[in-house]
């Protein structure tokens, strides 16, 4: 479970969040949304322990065990794919061989599969974010921040990380879901938090905006029959 509580953060005299407090909850994926500047990235940074809150808290299990994909990811950039995502499994403890093995099957979901020998230097924006991702769903985290994590990703590779996350919620992972596009937190989410202008304006579950049932809407699903045909 991930707990936010009273989280308040200023830089100078303007104040990003304003005594924030909302729960993800474990098996469920909650919606961040908001305008540019109402607070969404900088609640994520600080919910990663990337920057520390001028007042809240949050748990400090929660920071050990989280995985964290970044709307600007930063990378070594002379290690290839394969070699960062070892890099990680290294420093997350995983088991060399069950690492690998997760690496491959999530590259080849999202089409990167054929890029993991090659320098990330020479990735372009939208590979890079799917490194990113998988890079913080490598090791199944209990808690996971998604900071526009889909942002950049072609159709056939959205749906794949799309699925990832509703696996890692149904096994019982709480998901923060950052995304300006409405229509994703509509179909991919369990209850969204609405910031405005810092605070948290809106909690609600998914009765509550009459959103259409979870899962992937009637077009991705023609998208996906199409694309499987090869």
């Amino acid at each position: 479970m991930l707990v936010i509580s009273g989280l308040t953060r200023a830089y100078g005299p303007l104040t990003a969040l304003d005594d924030v407090s909302f729960e993800v909850k474990p098996g469920t994926i909650v919606g961040l949304l908001g305008a540019n500047g109402a607070g969404k990235s900088t609640l994520l940074r600080t919910a990663a322990g990337l920057q520390p809150p001028d007042r809240g808290t949050i748990p400090v299990e929660a920071k050990k065990r989280l995985g964290y994909a970044a709307e600007e990811p930063t990378f070594y950039e002379e290690l290839s794919a394969a070699e960062y995502l070892a890099f990680v499994a290294a420093v997350r403890a995983l088991p060399p061989a069950d690492a690998e093995a997760r690496a491959a099957d999530l590259l080849a979901r999202l089409a990167l599969a054929d890029r993991r020998d090659e320098p990330v230097r020479g990735f372009s924006h939208g590979m890079r974010k799917k490194l990113s991702f998988v890079a913080a769903v490598l090791h199944r985290p209990p808690v996971l921040l998604c900071d526009e994590a889909l942002e950049g990703f072609d159709a056939a590779s959205n749906l794949a990380a799309k699925d990832e996350l509703r696996a890692l919620a149904v096994a019982g992972s709480a998901v923060l879901f950052s995304s300006h596009v409405t229509e994703t937190v509509e179909r991919l989410c369990d209850r969204a938090v609405l910031l405005h202008k810092g605070k948290v304006a809106r909690l609600l579950d998914r009765a509550a905006w009459g959103g259409p049932e979870p899962g992937p809407s009637p077009l991705e699903l023609e998208f996906l029959e199409v694309s499987r045909r090869g």
